[in-house]
């Protein structure tokens, strides 16, 4: 073993350094919720930032994410468990994981809990990525160098047709391979209308996709995925209540459109439940809302198991890599939301979104994030 091997092996977290922020968006947008009042318009991200040191000098940076509330329950229960990592080994991921896990398991093993330590483990993921010298995509094994990608941000419901074709006719001609719509509304003419003449605008070839956000019962999902099959989509996602295992089985069987839900899951064994009922055609979670990688990685190798396509919900700054490493079928959805964050930009061209050949996750922090800088917290190593 040479010198540079052994120092990686005993390595120490010294530092972690915990950042709550606010992201404004340039537009407040509307999903089915919004309209059926059951939220309000989202009008930023709040993302909680985390930063591990360690006494070699190596530095991994992760996040994860909450729309609308949550951001200040994340960082109260982050800084609780941040000094559990100090003086650990940042090789040993899994038990890392295990360890924050079981440190909050009084208050549940999903939900905000989880959430909260996806910041942690998705930094060290990057930090064992930088250390490699390689990108995480490569770190894990990339079956691809590019992953297909659908915008999602011009597609919600606030917007006409004529503003959804435009963001459309942008987004395609910025290299983006697919537009992803959203469904939902009480007049479910209106949504058929839209689609319509959406689809009529962007023509056969573009892969388009429909977002009905948990909006419909099982008789209105049942009558609109029969409804949509003629606009030869990509998928269906999250057409009913996020927990309706029955419900999306029943659907998925009866129609030819594939159906995909996910994203509002938090925990990979709710995710595994889904795939094990065979209730989805795609499987859509979310690395930060599962609690991080090391999750997101035991549910991927339950759906590659399955054969089964994925499509991981929104951050594709952490997703890229993911799907990448995924052997089956998968697209990344390309949000510009968390964009301002990083100094850096991912690579899109010819329909796909490309891993880039920084190592880690290929990103660092733009100095604006300390405007938007809600709460800030050091942990260190006590003196």
């Amino acid at each position: 073993m040479d010198t540079k091997q052994q120092t990686a092996f005993q390595d120490r977290i010294r530092q972690v350094t915990l950042t709550s922020i606010n992201v404004p968006l340039n537009i407040a947008v509307s999903d089915a919720k919004v309209l059926t009042g059951r939220q309000k318009a989202l009008t930023d991200v709040s993302l909680l930032i985390a930063e591990i040191d360690t006494d070699q000098g190596a530095y991994g940076l992760g996040f994860t994410y909450t729309l609308r509330v949550g951001a200040a329950a994340q960082m109260a229960l982050a800084q609780e468990v941040a000094p559990l990592l100090i003086g650990e080994d940042p090789n040993d991921i899994a038990r890392l994981w295990s360890k924050l896990v079981w440190a909050s398991a009084s208050v549940g093993r999903s939900g905000v809990a989880t959430q909260a330590i996806a910041a942690f483990d998705t930094a060290l993921w990057d930090l064992k990525s930088r250390r490699a010298g390689l990108p995480l995509a490569k770190l894990l094994g990339a079956y691809r160098n590019g992953v297909p990608c659908y915008n999602t941000s011009g597609g919600y419901l606030q917007a006409s047709v004529e503003e959804i074709t435009e963001a459309a006719a942008q987004s395609l001609a910025q290299g983006i391979g697919g537009i992803k719509m959203k469904v939902g509304h009480p007049d479910r003419s209106a949504d058929l209308q839209r689609v319509a003449a959406v689809r009529q605008q962007l023509g056969d070839r573009v892969a388009l996709m429909v977002d009905a956000n948990q909006q419909w019962d099982r008789t209105t999902a049942l009558r609109m995925g029969a409804a949509l099959e003629s606009f030869n989509l990509q998928w269906i996602e999250e057409p009913l209540d996020a927990y309706d295992i029955e419900g999306h089985a029943a659907l998925a069987q009866a129609l030819i459109t594939p159906i995909g839900t996910g994203e509002m899951l938090t925990s990979a064994g709710e995710v595994e439940r889904y795939i094990e009922r065979g209730a989805v055609d795609l499987v859509m979670h979310d690395a930060p809302r599962i609690g991080g990688i090391t999750p997101f990685l035991k549910v991927a190798a339950l759906a590659e198991s399955r054969g089964m396509m994925m499509a991981p919900h929104f951050v594709m700054e952490i997703h890229l890599h993911l799907a990448a490493a995924y052997p089956h079928e998968t697209w990344v959805e390309h949000f510009e939301w968390l964009e301002p964050v990083f100094n850096e930009r991912l690579n899109i061209h010819d329909g796909k979104m490309w891993i880039p050949d920084r190592p880690g996750l290929g990103l660092s922090l733009h100095e604006r994030v300390a405007g938007w800088t809600q709460a800030r917290k050091v942990i260190q190593q006590p003196t």
